[in-house]
């Protein structure tokens, strides 16, 4: 009833600052919410690309859910989402002859496998070298843009073109659209699955126990025989395998080819939306479909506005600034109780 309460607050803080956010841009606050909602849940399009928007950012949401729960503070997801569509790409060119159901799920794992190793070279740094994975992360983001540059100006470039960009999957490899009007695609379920998966994980195993506890007290989960160097670089390798798997779900779903601007800012986007959703799976769902409805709708917005998606980074970083400053006056009236009754 509690977790309730606080979701219903939360949404209700959201949809305020969406409205301040209007009213400081001077734009009509009713008319302006009408177009959003229309742009977002008006019609079968608005839901397909609300749908649509929310999947990437939902699945680099559950990776930094993942590794903060363990106490790895992994900024890095936009670099393991790069590295995993240049894998998904990779391996889409190595068995191009595959009929397409079976290249389809070979694209998923070779992404997975990807992000994970390469979520795991700031793993390891950390946990044997002592090098903060928040430093390694962020750095090896623009080495995954390098990377990707050399891919597609490279091995992986197209054949045909002097373009710098892979080749176009065949359509039997992308994932199933429902509709040939509008781009939702089987990848949305495929979040929503992972997203269930990452909740039981989490909150009904031991093993996802294991993990809270080490990030809660490395210290206590030591005491308790727990490894928790090996828990952690286990969460790091589970957050690199979602991030790199978002970025095969917009390869393979959107796209169906890499190129230079293949990193559109989903794994630094989803670090807000994991913060929102309180570091909770089920959170995280609610978080992503907000933005993602944000930016379907903004789309709508700005056919009539000057103002676009530049208003959706505003709401995202207003509504971080309320939720830490909530935060923190919450824990400091908890915190005085305790600190009288001593």
């Amino acid at each position: 009833m509690k977790r309730l309460t606080v979701a219903v607050w939360i949404a209700l803080g959201l949809v305020a600052v969406l409205i301040l956010t209007l009213a400081a841009f001077g734009l009509p606050i009713g008319s302006s919410l009408r177009l959003i909602w229309d742009g977002a849940a008006g019609d079968k399009f608005g839901i397909a690309r609300t749908l649509v928007k929310a999947t990437p950012l939902t699945l680099c949401g559950l990776a930094v859910v993942v590794a903060w729960r363990a106490g790895m503070y992994n900024i890095g997801m936009e670099g393991q989402f790069v590295i995993g569509s240049v894998c998904g790409a990779a391996a889409a060119k190595a068995f191009w002859h595959l009929p397409g159901p079976a290249l389809n799920p070979l694209i998923l794992v070779a992404a997975a496998l990807g992000g994970a190793l390469y979520a795991g070279i700031a793993a390891l740094l950390q946990v044997y070298r002592g090098v903060q994975c928040v430093i390694s992360t962020i750095l090896l983001n623009f080495v995954a843009l390098q990377i990707l540059g050399w891919s597609v100006n490279g091995p992986l470039r197209q054949s045909e073109t002097i373009m710098p960009q892979s080749e176009k999957l065949p359509q039997a490899a992308m994932f199933k659209h429902f509709d040939p009007q509008t781009d939702l695609h089987m990848g949305v379920f495929v979040a929503l699955a992972v997203a269930i998966g990452i909740y039981v994980f989490l909150y009904l195993t031991k093993a996802g126990f294991r993990l809270r506890l080490v990030g809660e007290n490395a210290n206590a989960a030591k005491a308790n025989r727990i490894p928790a160097g090996r828990v952690q670089i286990g969460a790091m390798l589970v957050s690199g395998a979602l991030a790199g798997l978002a970025g095969a779900v917009e390869y393979a779903g959107m796209a169906g080819m890499i190129g230079s601007d293949t990193s559109q800012g989903w794994g630094f986007l989803a670090i807000p939306v994991a913060l929102l959703g309180g570091l909770h799976p089920l959170g995280v769902l609610g978080a992503s479909l907000y933005f993602g409805a944000l930016f379907a709708g903004s789309q709508n917005l700005s056919r009539y506005t000057p103002y676009g998606s530049t208003m959706v980074f505003v709401i995202q970083s207003v509504a971080v600034l309320v939720y830490i400053g909530l935060k923190t006056v919450l824990e400091r009236r908890q915190v005085r109780p305790a600190e009288a009754a001593l």
